[in-house]
């Protein structure tokens, strides 16, 4: 079986989120794809089981190594980009990906004939309840004085729900020491088993926000760039009125703080019927493989 590695969402190459994408895969079973998946040990792997569009677009499953997934941010940008450059090899404007959570557009931007931004048009954004500033100051380490006290922790999802926390600045985004327990209780009590805190104090001064994200310390303990989050972020940032209207155009900062500097570009606003979510970000090819039957 075909397989090949992309870094998405990397400043530089090997530090965004690495990702396995296996091609012509119809005939693998459910067991086979979570054994590979597992194998592989990135935090997703994909596999386009269409070599050819169906109701439009092209058949993709997301697995971690413990369960499959029904939307995923980078899955989805790096699924597209094999999908371009390996499989129809064609130039394209748009390439659009069936999911467990329904068909999801990428569009192409390109530089000297070459991929270069590519922007995922996410599910239409969820709502959901809100927490306390010392119930997640708990769970974070941190001062309640940590959490911008201006704008709700709360619920959001485009496929996967994410609690958003909004923090006063790089200070807090350093001190921060997760409770497991807390946390786990945290997850146990909502549908959500991530946390994305983020500040209007950025690293680099070319960016506009920066963001971590926090996942069960057994799994993923910290995410170095994640696409499914920063969507429910932006859409986060447009109900809120966060930068005080009803759209948004901003560049994400994540994994600074592991050592992995990741960005993700957001845009978003709000409509007649919704709030419409676009993240985009690069994809880099590194390398490609067999793998055995």
């Amino acid at each position: 079986m075909r397989f090949y590695i992309v870094d998405v969402f990397a400043e530089s190459r090997l530090t965004g989120n690495q990702l396995a994408v296996f091609r012509d895969c119809a005939r693998l079973s459910t067991e086979r794809m979570q054994q590979i998946a597992r194998e592989m040990h990135y935090s997703e792997t994909t596999f386009v089981t269409s070599e050819e569009p169906r109701n439009g677009g092209y058949d993709v499953r997301i697995f971690t190594p413990g369960y499959e997934l029904p939307f995923a941010g980078h899955p989805t940008l790096g699924t597209a980009y094999i999908v371009q450059s390996q499989i129809t090899r064609k130039k394209a404007e748009t390439v659009r990906l069936n999911m467990k959570v329904g068909q999801i557009p990428v569009s192409f931007t390109y530089r000297k004939g070459v991929p270069d931004v590519l922007w995922m048009r996410q599910n239409a954004p969820t709502f959901g309840m809100t927490f306390s500033r010392p119930r997640l100051a708990g769970v974070l380490g941190l001062q309640t004085s940590d959490i911008d006290s201006k704008f709700p922790i709360r619920l959001v999802s485009t496929g996967i729900p994410f609690v958003i926390v909004p923090l006063a600045g790089l200070k807090a985004v350093k001190k921060i020491k997760i409770n497991e327990a807390g946390l786990e209780k945290l997850f146990k009590e909502t549908s959500s088993s991530v946390i994305l805190v983020f500040s209007p104090e950025t690293y680099s001064k070319d960016n506009d926000l920066n963001v971590r994200v926090f996942g069960s310390p057994k799994v993923i303990p910290e995410d170095p760039a994640t696409g499914s989050g920063n969507g429910c972020l932006a859409a986060y940032l447009v109900r809120e009125r966060y930068f005080g209207n009803d759209a948004i155009d901003v560049k994400v900062e994540q994994g600074y703080e592991i050592n992995r500097r990741s960005l993700l570009l957001l845009r978003a606003h709000e409509g007649p019927k919704g709030i419409e979510v676009n993240v985009g970000g690069r994809v880099q090819f590194v390398a490609s493989g067999e793998f055995p039957e």
